[in-house]
């Protein structure tokens, strides 16, 4: 009896033990897989490389607080070198540095007396094709500020801080899935890239933050259609009763025309949209005299 107790171990443990070492196989080959090259196109290198941005505004209808407020939105996009260790921008170029293309979005719009101001930031790499590098949120308004940081290690590392208590000071890990903030970058790249049918994916960080939302994936329903002589890429959240539509140009550079946000409360729809206002390409890094000021008046945004 012994000897058959001693024979069942020693089987147990060698199934646990091949089972250990085959989890630590597929570990290790997730941790070095290589992401392909990414292919940019001639045209993509002239357009993005030139040393300037792109800069486009954009007329806001944003509802909140049950009622719908005007305002603005700028889309920043600009090639620069990111420093892949330290997770910023590269002063220098280093052994480090990888070109990405970064887009700064902001939102402006007022509730009743008090402003609010959003910006989020995602830097997408260019020479793979993976993940965003680093995506960043924050909020302010005359109540607080929340702040939520997005880094691309083995896994993703998130923290995030709010005046909120069902927030507070938050650290945690979530595999690596599509983001919904790189979309408008990957877009950019080459939509036919973009995922399509069922797939898993982190809603943006200025709706997770601004609705309270528990910041974990989100199954949704990812596809392409035409709308007369625009394309748009459509992402459905059943769990959250939300839908975007990004209504863009199907020729490089694939600009963006316009979005639509709904989402579905009681029962009832209720959607933000954002209408093209104006797109300029500049250096704006270097457009801040009080002589630049009429730049502003070309967005639109006085």
């Amino acid at each position: 009896m012994k000897f058959l107790n001693f024979i069942l171990f020693l089987i147990i443990f060698t199934f646990i033990n091949a089972c250990n070492q085959k989890a630590n196989e597929n570990e290790n080959r997730n941790e070095t897989s290589v992401a392909p090259n990414r292919e940019l196109s001639n045209d993509f290198k002239k357009y993005w490389f030139s040393g300037e941005a792109e800069i486009t505004t954009y007329k806001l209808d944003q509802f909140r607080y049950n009622e719908q407020r005007e305002g603005t939105v700028s889309l920043i996009y600009v090639t620069e070198d990111f420093n892949t260790e330290a997770q910023v921008k590269t002063d220098k170029k280093n052994n480090n540095s990888e070109p990405i293309l970064k887009l700064n979005a902001v939102k402006k719009f007022t509730t009743g007396i008090y402003p609010y101001s959003i910006m989020e930031s995602t830097f997408y790499p260019l020479n793979k094709e993976e993940h965003a590098l680093k995506v960043t949120a924050s909020s302010q308004e005359w109540c607080g500020q929340m702040y939520l940081q997005l880094n691309n290690n083995k896994n993703f590392k998130l923290i995030a801080h709010s005046y909120f208590e069902d927030l507070a000071d938050t650290a945690l890990n979530l595999k690596k899935i599509w983001l919904e903030n790189e979309i408008w970058t990957q877009l950019r790249i080459a939509p036919n890239k973009l995922p399509t049918g069922d797939i898993e994916i982190l809603p943006s960080f200025e709706y997770l933050l601004l609705n309270h939302k528990t910041i974990h994936p989100y199954t949704a329903l990812a596809e392409f259609y035409q709308k007369e002589e625009l394309s748009v890429y459509k992402i459905s959240y059943p769990e959250l009763d939300r839908t975007l539509k990004i209504y863009y140009h199907n020729e490089f550079p694939y600009n963006i025309e316009k979005w639509e946000e709904t989402v579905i409360i009681n029962g009832k729809e209720y959607v933000t949209s954002a209408i093209k206002m104006k797109t300029i390409k500049s250096d704006y890094l270097n457009k801040n005299s009080n002589k630049d000021l009429s730049l502003r008046d070309t967005l639109n945004l006085d």
